[in-house]
């Protein structure tokens, strides 16, 4: 019987991974964008993301696509960064999930390091020997916008932690999780919450959802963290509410666009942290991505659906 082919445009380290880890395979490693063309006996392809650039050419539909395609595993999570045509093939699989881990304690993370004022909390010589008063993170309440499964591995942990947890989602759907409060509108989470997560993906509807009005209505002291997308905030409202003192530190993961371009302000200003959208990296995320593609490869294979098929449209 002769080996599967799979086309991988994952990079270099994860290529080898996956080879490694799936000798029963063919490889054919491409690099990221459109394929110009591919073998007639590749069916697989593991797909990178593509330069949001509209006018990229690495985006033109390639002469002949599909080709002989029959599923593609996407590498990310989210599916804004890819063309319409990618979803022409067949069966199409998202990496939803992967860095729900990584990404829950990077928001942990971040929320300790404004909490206890870190940091600038160390000292290094005995003028600087006084007392400061630092926040607490049981009791707080935490928001989370956009409830899949880095919103779900948030809450877990928050939860252990004492922390009270809200959550919006568009639909009706019970929560995973008991003891998650439902918020009745993103106005009211930010209005309650002394923390507020955006992980939710870019559409349509969530484009500027984080805009001037919902800002108004900041609990004093909140604590904005966006690991979902930058165009999930309007991003000149929130340095305006920063300005007033209405948020108290926004930490952005992501922004809009990637990067912001020198002398951006965010850059430079004290209530803002930003990361050049690295919350997921980790070994972790690499041994994640390997699973999921294996049980993908073997329902495939077997015939039946792989996981977080999608069509083209966010959940």
């Amino acid at each position: 019987m002769s080996k599967i082919v799979i086309a991988t445009q994952f990079g270099e380290i994860m290529d080898d991974y996956m080879a490694a880890a799936i000798p029963e395979a063919q490889w054919l490693r491409l690099p990221p964008g459109a394929p110009a063309s591919l073998p007639p006996e590749v069916t697989v392809l593991l797909a990178a993301t593509f330069p949001r650039e509209p006018d990229s050419p690495l985006r033109v539909r390639p002469a002949g696509w599909p080709f002989s395609l029959k599923w593609v595993q996407l590498i990310s999570a989210g599916i804004d960064s890819y063309p319409d045509w990618i979803f022409e093939v067949p069966q199409v699989s998202t990496a939803r999930g992967v860095a729900a881990e990584p990404i829950a304690e990077y928001v942990l993370a971040a929320i300790f390091e404004h909490a206890k004022k870190m940091p600038r909390l160390w000292i290094q010589g005995p003028e600087r020997w006084k007392h400061n008063m630092l926040g607490m993170v049981r009791d707080s309440t935490l928001g989370i916008v956009g409830v899949g499964p880095i919103g779900m591995a948030l809450a877990g942990k928050a939860m252990a932690l004492g922390m009270r947890v809200q959550a919006l989602r568009r639909s009706d759907t019970p929560f995973e999780l008991p003891g998650i409060e439902r918020a009745t509108s993103l106005s009211a989470m930010f209005a309650s919450c002394d923390q507020v997560v955006l992980a939710a993906p870019a559409t349509a509807h969530t484009h500027h959802m984080v805009d001037a009005q919902v800002l108004a209505q900041a609990k004093p002291g909140l604590h904005l963290i966006n690991i979902g997308r930058g165009a999930l905030i309007d991003q000149e409202a929130l340095l305006a509410a920063l300005s007033q003192d209405r948020i108290a530190r926004a930490t952005l993961d992501v922004t809009e666009p990637e990067p912001l371009p020198a002398g951006h302000p965010l850059y430079t200003h004290p209530k803002v942290r930003i990361s050049p959208h690295t919350s997921a990296l980790s070994n972790y995320i690499r041994e994640a991505l390997l699973a999921k593609v294996k049980r993908n490869l073997a329902s495939f294979q077997a015939g039946r659906d792989p996981e977080d098929l999608t069509r083209g449209e966010a959940d």
